[in-house]
């Protein structure tokens, strides 16, 4: 089987993470459409499998968490039934945030019920040590999903923001405007001078900038529910290990001692390479 040679690779992964279409990368490296979907799957597996088994143990004391939506397709309103038995419709992506070293320490691809939060909080409960504070916003499932996961060994609070409408014209795609918040103690004693959800939700603004699939009023949105997990893990693996956060001036998984230096592009390449020849082995 042809391969692509890892400059190629390295190239093609590059454009992506820095939130290049399919169509573009395609046009800026030469490398076929269909290969380098083929690319993104493989890394992806690779990068989710990575973060899986190593992204583990964390001592992290202040845990933001937060939803982002998408949609793969078409808006969920807009799906057919048969659309949506393929995996079309709405798509959110919840994400877990340390608060102090920054990196993403869990994140899930799929529905927006308790079944997800769920799932998604269990998945968090593995990767900390200690009791860590949690806060979220007010979206309910939070609720039981956390109390669940966690127990009585947690301090969570839920921040609700409160918006109204500011008075001024604004245009058709503009936010309301927020006025206020309201800081609720769910479990244990948070402590109210951290109860933010600021750096989850400037990781959503990464997410919009750095994926294609995530920016909005364009035709660059997934067609695929697979391949959406593929590029929020890739998104993920290259945001903990390889980019350089500008604050922390090393990358997430240093500051939060998983990893012992900034990875290079090639060691993300070196990852597929591995998960590959275990398979053929």
């Amino acid at each position: 089987m042809n391969r692509l040679r890892a400059e190629k690779r390295v190239q093609v992964l590059s454009a992506l993470v820095e939130g290049s279409s399919i169509n573009s990368v395609m046009r800026m490296t030469g490398v076929a459409k269909h290969t380098i979907l083929k690319l993104l799957e493989d890394v992806g597996c690779a990068c989710a499998a990575y973060h899986h088994n190593n992204v583990r143990g964390l001592q992290v004391k202040r845990i933001q968490c937060d939803e982002i939506w998408q949609f793969v397709g078409a808006k969920q309103k807009n799906a057919t039934l048969e659309q949506k038995a393929a995996g079309w419709g709405d798509a959110w992506t919840w994400v877990a945030l340390d608060a102090d070293s920054k990196p993403c320490i869990s994140y899930l691809v799929g529905g927006r019920d308790t079944g997800w939060a769920t799932d998604f909080a269990f998945d968090i409960r593995q990767r900390v040590v200690g009791r860590p504070q949690i806060t979220t916003d007010a979206h309910r499932p939070y609720l039981a999903a956390i109390e669940m996961a966690f127990g009585e060994n947690v301090d969570y609070a839920q921040m609700h923001k409160i918006y109204g409408a500011s008075g001024e014209v604004k245009g058709r795609y503009s936010p309301a405007t927020c006025i206020g918040c309201d800081m609720k103690t769910v479990i244990g004693e948070p402590d109210y001078q951290h109860v933010s959800t600021s750096y989850v939700e400037r990781q959503n603004l990464t997410m919009r900038m750095s994926m294609r699939r995530f920016t909005g009023l364009t035709n660059g949105f997934s067609k695929k529910i697979e391949n959406h997990g593929h590029a929020v893990a890739l998104h993920f693996m290259y945001y903990n290990f390889v980019r350089v956060h500008k604050t922390l001036r090393v990358t997430p998984a240093m500051e939060a001692g998983i990893a012992d230096h900034v990875w290079s592009f090639e060691e993300l390449v070196a990852l597929l390479d591995a998960k590959m020849n275990a398979e053929a082995a």
